[in-house]
């Protein structure tokens, strides 16, 4: 596919881009490299590819789904400069 400078300028001005004059041409010709390239890609045959979200199949390891309180409520509080009753006391804002 190959770009004239007035679909670059109208691409760049839809995308916001301020572009000088004397780079459109080199700016049309870079563009229709790289459409001619992704028509290439499209002319390969990937109906027997299978999907895949990484290129090394491996799973995931996965922790117990079990409901815990953290048992850290010690070390959480000891964050903070005052406590009382396992919670942080914070001066009232709101009257």
């Amino acid at each position: 596919m190959s770009l004239d400078k007035a679909t670059v300028a109208k691409i760049a001005h839809l995308a916001r881009i301020k572009v000088p004059d004397g780079e459109l041409e080199s700016l049309a010709g870079e563009l229709s490299q790289i459409l001619t390239f992704v028509e290439q890609l499209n002319e390969v045959d990937t109906t027997d590819v299978p999907p895949m979200t990484s290129v090394a199949a491996q799973k995931l390891r996965r922790r117990v789904d079990a409901v815990t309180d953290g048992g850290y409520t010690p070390q959480v509080l000891s964050n903070g400069p005052e406590t009382a009753e396992g919670f942080y006391v914070v001066p009232k804002v709101v009257e």
